[in-house]
C-alpha cells in the first residue's frame, strides 16, 4: 500500500512535472492573471474642455514602452483625449521606415486609429529629419507653435533645445507676444528645472527661455530629457514645470533631493494626461500599471484658484506643498506684477 507519504511525493513530482513544462507554464501564467482593475480618473471631463496627453524619452520599440502605450490607450478610453504632446528623444537610434513603424507607428497604433494627434518637438537622441515624418505634425519646422482646432484660449509652443540661437528666440519672442490666447503652453526636451542626477537643469536654456516665458505670460512648461517624473513646484512668474521623460526609458532612482520638487516618481515609466476648462488646468501622472503618481489643478495667473468638486472623492496622492512662488516681474504693457497661478494638489 502507498503510505500518505509517498503519496505527497508523488503529487509533488507531478506538480513540478507541469510547472516546468514551457507549455503549460505559459498557459498557466495566461490563465491565473487577474485583469488589472480600471484606473481611477481624476479629471472632471467638463464639457468643451481640452483634453491631451504628454510623453517623453519614448522611442525605443521595446517593452516598457509598448506597456506604457498600452496603458494611454486604456486611459484614453476613459478620457478621450485629442492630443499628445511628445517631448522628445521621440526615436532612439536608427530612423529608417521600419524603425519609425516599431518605435511610433505600432506602438500607438490604437490611438493613431482613433483619431489622436502627435505633436513632437526633437530631443538630443532625435534626427532633426524626423520633423520631416508627418505623423508627428511638425510642418517640417524644428520649433513650431500651434492652436488645436476646437481651442481659442490654448496655443502651444514646440521649442528646439537642442540649439537655441537668436532666429529661434526671435521667432518665439514674436509668437508669444502675438498670442492672445488665455493658455500658453511650451513644451521641449531639456528641462529648465530638474532634480535629476544624471542631467539635471538646463541652465543655458533656463536663461535663454525663461525670461521670455515670464514676460508673455506661458503658464505651463513640459520637457523630457530626465527620464522619470517631476513637478517643480511653481518658479519664476509663477510657471508651473514638469519633467515626464519615462514614456519608454527608465532611470530608477535618479532624483536627488532639492527644494523644488513638488512631487517625484523615478520608479516606472509614465505619461501625463491634462484636461484645460476656462481658468483651470487639471491633470494627472498615470505609471506604466495605471496608478496615480501626481494629480492636481493649476489655475492660471490672474485667475482665483478653486478645485472641481468632482476631485474631492478621489485625493490625490500626498505630496509636499508648494513653495509660494517668487514675486512676479510687471506684465507687459505697465500694468503691474502678474499674479501667480497656484496649484493645488
Amino acid at each position: 500500500m502507498t503510505s500518505m507519504l509517498d503519496a505527497k511525493v508523488t503529487r509533488r513530482r507531478a506538480f513540478l512535472w507541469l510547472s516546468l513544462s514551457p507549455a503549460l507554464v505559459s498557459v498557466r501564467v495566461v490563465d491565473s492573471a487577474a485583469p488589472s482593475p480600471p484606473p481611477t480618473l481624476r479629471l472632471p471631463m467638463k464639457e468643451g474642455s481640452l483634453r491631451f496627453a504628454v510623453m517623453g524619452d519614448t522611442g525605443r520599440g521595446d517593452r516598457g514602452q509598448m506597456e506604457t502605450a498600452k496603458a494611454m490607450k486604456t486611459i484614453h478610453d476613459l478620457f478621450p483625449f485629442e492630443l499628445v504632446l511628445m517631448a522628445g528623444d521621440n526615436i532612439y537610434g536608427v530612423d529608417g521606415p521600419a524603425d519609425l513603424r516599431r518605435k511610433f507607428e505600432i506602438p500607438y497604433q490604437p490611438l493613431l486609429s482613433a483619431g489622436v494627434r502627435f505633436q513632437a518637438a526633437l530631443g538630443n537622441h532625435d534626427n532633426p529629419n524626423q520633423r520631416f515624418y508627418k505623423p508627428f505634425n511638425m510642418g517640417d519646422r524644428r520649433y513650431y507653435t500651434f492652436r488645436p482646432p476646437r481651442s481659442a484660449d490654448v496655443r502651444f509652443f514646440a521649442v528646439d533645445t537642442n540649439y537655441i540661437d537668436e532666429e529661434q528666440t526671435d521667432w518665439l519672442e514674436k509668437e508669444l507676444s502675438a498670442s492672445t490666447s488665455d493658455w500658453k503652453i511650451a513644451f521641449f526636451h531639456h528641462p529648465l528645472y530638474s532634480s535629476g542626477r544624471t542631467h539635471g537643469s538646463a541652465l543655458e536654456s533656463r536663461a535663454a527661455l525663461e525670461p521670455l516665458f515670464v514676460k508673455y505670460g506661458v503658464s505651463a512648461v513640459f520637457a523630457g530629457h530626465d527620464h522619470f517624473y517631476e513637478r517643480i513646484k511653481p518658479q519664476k512668474g509663477g510657471i508651473v514645470h514638469w519633467v515626464c521623460g519615462a514614456g519608454g526609458s527608465l532611470r530608477r532612482g535618479d532624483i536627488r533631493q532639492t527644494t523644488m520638487t513638488a512631487k517625484g516618481f523615478d520608479a516606472d515609466y509614465h505619461f501625463m494626461i491634462a484636461e484645460i476648462s476656462g481658468d483651470e488646468m487639471y491633470f494627472q501622472a498615470i505609471s506604466r500599471a495605471g496608478e496615480t503618481i501626481d494629480s492636481g489643478v493649476v489655475t492660471k495667473a490672474g485667475a482665483v484658484a478653486s478645485v472641481a468638486p468632482g476631485l474631492a472623492s478621489s485625493p490625490a496622492p500626498a505630496a509636499p506643498s508648494p513653495a509660494a512662488p517668487p514675486s512676479s516681474p510687471a506684465a507687459p504693457g505697465g500694468e503691474g506684477p502678474r499674479p501667480s497661478p497656484s496649484v493645488a494638489p
